[in-house]
């Protein structure tokens, strides 16, 4: 037998060190090959490392949380014949976006596309066989996503009597299924309701959790944020939007509002490049971008992700509105690379129903502007001396005070505002 050495591969770009995420094997564990033994995070794209060779796990070169540089030492495993232990070899990094099946990651690290989950895991419910309960103990923490954390705790199951199916004994939906399909088995974690609780949970801020964290307080230190927050009146672009999509929906595909912001955001910055920017506040320039590269703020099971509508300004209604599900589904899911997730000139975004009456975004560094979206309403409005039903919505917008003075924020978002009430101002040259 011998010993087989993964180091930590060098995933480009000039990357000198990655953080560790999350584990799918533990010490004694038997791998096989091209199996998913880690993930890793670089400054925004997860990346699965899987292993070159078949073996048992000797030893891991760290913790979840842990920054490791390229080339220390990530896993030691035990192989037939005489290994690699003194040559350098490295395991082949893979996106997420290629692995075989999604599966949220366990709370609170970043979430990428796990490996497919057992044969028998793809059973109904109604059919599994669910294995005899060995409670872990009350302190140990089982491998969970946060949707299957809080769809136990609303169920009132404590996940340690649950058998988790997954990698390194991860809970997933499917076992949740089958936990509670058994009704001598979900009454073993006590009845839910309002008994007196006292546990505390710990959780290490590592993975995405951690990057959002360092961005946005980045952000809240180095730049001079202003908001502005306008009412506008989307009735008659909301009898557009409708139109539309009666006539060409089942042909072209559904309209929602994003991609009549983005083109109003498109048209408006034409008159106000200064907003259209990124500024490196080291080097103390400015750049005014020509393209117009929409981020679009996409929230996943597991934190705030930015995927990147290229050039905007090109597209067409339904061109980028296909392009935005496409990321954003892409984001959700954990398969957006990393390419698709940077690179934006000024960011858009909208908690949709749950938008609120205003809102203060955050600027997303180095960019100098954020247009926020706040949910519709149906109000009444006095219009020629009359009142009215119309539709109604906010746009609360953050500036860089530094880069974009008050006045050029608020006749760029009144000009937004223009091209919404007007829409037919959107697609005149």
């Amino acid at each position: 037998m011998g010993t087989h050495v993964i180091k930590m591969p060098d995933i480009g770009e000039g990357i000198a060190q990655v953080e560790l995420v999350e584990w799918f094997v533990k010490v004694g564990d038997m791998v096989s090959e091209d199996q998913v033994v880690a993930d890793v995070m670089t400054d925004k794209a997860t990346v699965e490392i899987p292993s070159p060779v078949s073996g048992k796990v000797l030893a891991l070169g760290g913790q979840p949380g842990e920054v490791m540089a390229v080339g220390s030492e990530l896993i030691r495993i035990e192989v037939e014949g005489s290994g690699n232990q003194r040559e350098t070899a490295e395991a082949r990094p893979v996106e997420a976006a290629a692995a075989p099946a999604p599966a949220p990651a366990p709370a609170p690290v970043a979430a990428v596309a796990a490996v497919a989950s057992a044969p028998a895991m793809n059973a109904p419910a109604s059919t599994y066989a669910a294995p005899d309960i060995v409670p872990r103990q009350a302190h140990e923490r089982p491998l969970a996503s946060p949707a299957v954390r809080k769809r136990a705790l609303d169920a009132g199951i404590e996940l340690r009597f649950v058998h988790g199916s997954g990698p390194a004994g991860r809970i997933l939906h499917e076992d949740l299924d089958a936990f509670m399909s058994q009704p001598q088995r979900a009454s073993a974690s006590g009845s839910p309701g309002y008994a007196r609780r006292s546990d505390s949970e710990q959780i290490p801020v590592i993975g995405l959790r951690r990057k959002i964290a360092q961005r946005m307080q980045d952000a809240k230190r180095r730049v001079a944020h202003f908001s502005y927050v306008e009412e506008i009146d989307v009735t008659a672009l909301e009898d557009l939007r409708q139109h539309l999509n009666k006539q060409w929906g089942d042909s072209r595909g559904k309209l929602t509002l994003l991609p009549f912001l983005v083109r109003a955001i498109v048209v408006a910055l034409r008159d106000f490049p200064q907003i259209n920017a990124t500024y490196d506040d080291e080097a103390q320039v400015i750049t005014r971008h020509g393209a117009v590269h929409v981020g679009i703020a996409t929230q996943g099971d597991n934190g705030l992700m930015v995927p990147v509508l290229r050039h905007a300004e090109a597209g067409t209604l339904w061109s980028n509105a296909g392009e935005i599900t496409r990321l954003a589904h892409a984001a959700r899911t954990n398969k957006a690379s990393r390419e698709e997730l940077s690179g934006s000139t000024i960011t858009l975004t909208s908690l949709g129903a749950l938008g609120g009456i205003a809102s203060t975004p955050v600027v997303n560094t180095p960019e100098v502007a954020i247009v926020g979206v706040n949910r519709m309403v149906e109000r009444p409005m006095v219009i020629n001396g009359q009142i009215v039903v119309r539709k109604m919505m906010n746009l609360s917008s953050s500036f860089d005070h530094r880069v974009v003075d008050g006045m050029d924020a608020a006749r760029f978002i009144q000009a937004v505002r223009g091209l919404l009430e007007q829409p037919a101002c959107l697609f005149v040259e």
